[in-house]
């Protein structure tokens, strides 16, 4: 199987572009699933788990022999110190989102972020009440939303306004979301969107959609799980109020990993907004006079409750230093050779059965190809996971799949499609 290269002059093998990526290197270092057979596995389910850095575990052994030597001492006597561990993240996920340090918080789960910075970002008047978000998105974030609608007072089946694609379409335009945010005008007040929807791996254009929502007075906010570690992010430059994500998917920081979260630093100052105050957000310099005021830190540091989980965290520096060393710039040049051979081969196919709903644009989607299989059910991704593929289904009909630039390669998508095409035989 070939791919045109860049000079569009002789079509390359796979074989060919994997020894020419400069970035190969990193697959080397995180484990990969082992198969039944013994066989060397196709591992496209980054976007629901990464794989483990080899280094984890000693990262979090590393831990686990302070926390036995040292006991309660290891909060500040550790080779990393417990109590700021959680800063240890900061500047490493802050360049992968996009952000300032002091805009970065590493912190919780997903949707329990979300919900935090609803409670501030979402503050619902009798005029203004409404949240967009988009139809099919994420199920947690769609109870998160609809959950603090109803808490607030309001009623879901006006204040949750759902954006659908058109007839015949899968995905949406964004034209056609700036017109309903425009158009619902004074009423909203939060766009609340995925920077990249879970299910057909569109990536929404977050910049034009921020500006749209300011300038009709609306807060705008993204869900980065899909997107964080996925695509090169600019948070601050796009002028985003808040950003969520999970570090369980590209990230790899492992199952139920910590997740994170971001506020513009025009909000940093911001003492009076509301919040739910935790002691692990107050002021370092008064923290432990366990005084009665809660005065919060300055920026996103600000909206944490708890101390860190340290194990938890040991897991994903493990990782974040390997994103640090490879790079966001080059990881999505290469997510974008892998996904666009990968659609190559699938279109080679030929099947009407076969059809992807994600954008054909590479700028509108990460890594994730969605492949919808005319009257197909479960039985088909059944046969494909017996021949040693990790890619999950979606109903009633999607395979996902999600060559991931850090470890997967060209081989890899080589491998995909020829299973692909047996099973669908």
């Amino acid at each position: 199987m070939k791919m045109m290269n860049d000079a569009a002059t002789a079509p390359m093998s796979a074989e060919e572009m994997d020894a020419n990526d400069n970035i190969r290197g990193f697959r080397e270092r995180f484990h990969f699933p082992e198969t039944k057979d013994g066989a060397e596995p196709i591992y496209f389910t980054g976007n629901s788990l990464g794989l483990m850095p080899k280094t984890a575990r000693g990262y979090v052994d590393e831990e686990l022999e302070e926390w036995a030597k040292l006991a309660v001492d290891a909060h500040v006597n550790a080779r990393h110190p417990w109590l700021p561990y959680h800063e240890f993240l900061t500047e490493q996920m802050a360049r992968i989102v996009g952000a300032e340090p002091s805009e970065t918080v590493v912190m919780n789960s997903l949707t329990v972020n979300l919900h935090l910075m609803l409670v501030s970002f979402y503050r619902p008047t009798d005029r203004r009440h409404k949240i967009i978000i988009e139809k099919g998105a994420f199920p947690s974030d769609r109870y998160a939303v609809e959950s603090q609608i109803k808490f607030h007072g309001f009623d879901p089946e006006i204040s949750l306004v759902e954006l659908a694609p058109r007839e015949g379409e899968s995905t949406l335009r964004t034209e056609d979301i700036v017109g309903r945010v425009e158009s619902e005008g004074s009423s909203v007040a939060t766009v609340l969107l995925g920077g990249v929807n879970y299910y057909t791996g569109q990536a929404f254009e977050m910049r034009e959609i921020t500006a749209a929502a300011h300038k009709i007075g609306a807060v705008a906010g993204f869900d980065l799980a899909h997107a964080a570690g996925n695509l090169e992010l600019r948070m601050h430059d796009w002028d985003v109020d808040f950003a969520v994500w999970c570090s369980y998917k590209y990230l790899n920081g492992g199952p139920g990993a910590v997740a994170g979260a971001f506020v513009h630093e025009r909000h940093a100052d911001c003492q009076n907004m509301p919040r739910f105050a935790g002691w692990w957000g107050h002021d370092k310099a008064t923290r432990f006079l366990m005084g009665p005021e809660f005065r919060p830190l300055t920026g996103a540091e600000g909206w944490q409750i708890s101390n860190p989980p340290i194990l938890q965290m040991a897991a994903l520096r493990a990782s974040l230093e390997i994103f640090e060393e490879a790079g966001m710039t080059a990881l999505v040049a290469k997510s974008r050779r892998l996904t666009g051979y990968l659609e190559q081969l699938i279109n080679e196919l030929a099947d009407d059965r076969i059809s992807i709903i994600t954008p054909r644009d590479p700028s509108q989607r990460g890594c994730q190809l969605s492949i919808r299989v005319r009257n197909g059910d479960r039985s088909l991704h059944e046969r494909i996971v017996t021949r040693g593929v990790y890619a999950d289904w979606r109903e009633p009909d999607v395979i996902r799949a999600a060559p991931v630039p850090l470890y997967n390669s060209f081989r890899d998508v080589g491998r995909f499609v020829d299973v692909l095409k047996e099973s669908l035989g």
